[in-house]
């Protein structure tokens, strides 16, 4: 299918505005519990019930008006609809938690595979945005993989030491806040492996981190 061009706040609305409302949801219905088959849920619950068909109609309307939808954005959805559904179903908020853990530890490992191999695999994922050498995909990727790692792990220890209100406001913000900021530190890097800015050259660098 052919890529479409999108406007990039509506974008941006799309990818952001199930997360946020997730976060408004919660703060609005988190001492709000409801019986259902004699069974009562709390707020979180039904929150997250409704977090998942909303984030997967985003994701269908990002492929309607792009024509293309992303292996993250694939695999994201398959976690939310596993853990999520785990989740109501079972009646207990550790899957929808544990479920970031495990998104960000797979793509620290997945990266930490391609290193081994002695490859980028980011450039997999953002080739078309960042046209940069293969030194460079190596050098971000590793970079990445730790941040990645980073992230897994902050967010093992919010869930099993904080409260839900905080993981909530740490999973929305914290996380995706810290994955900007280590991505806008690596301009220097993109600069100066961009292959249109006539980087990584023979003498641009000895490819450590």
């Amino acid at each position: 299918m052919q890529h479409k061009p999108i406007n990039p706040w509506l974008r941006q609305a799309l990818e952001l505005g199930p997360p946020i409302l997730f976060f408004i949801a919660y703060m609005r219905f988190q001492d709000t519990s409801l019986t259902i088959g004699g069974r009562d849920y709390d707020g979180f619950i039904l929150v997250t019930a409704g977090f998942v068909p909303l984030l997967l109609a985003t994701i269908a309307i990002l492929w309607k008006l792009t024509g293309r939808i992303s292996r993250i954005q694939v695999f994201t959805a398959v976690m939310v609809i596993v853990f999520g559904g785990l989740t109501v179903w079972l009646n207990d908020e550790r899957f929808f938690k544990m479920k970031t853990t495990l998104v960000y530890g797979f793509f620290a490992v997945t990266l930490g595979i391609g290193l081994l191999r002695g490859r980028g695999w980011l450039k997999v994922l953002m080739g078309e945005m960042l046209p940069m050498s293969d030194r460079g995909w190596l050098i971000l990727s590793r970079r990445i993989a730790a941040v990645f790692a980073l992230m897994a792990l902050a967010n093992e220890i919010a869930w099993r030491t904080q409260t839900t209100e905080f993981w909530v406001t740490f999973e929305t913000f914290a996380l995706p806040a810290f994955l900007f900021l280590a991505f806008m530190a690596q301009s220097k890097l993109i600069e100066r492996e961009s292959l249109s800015a006539g980087g990584a050259g023979p003498n641009s660098g000895d490819g450590t981190a």
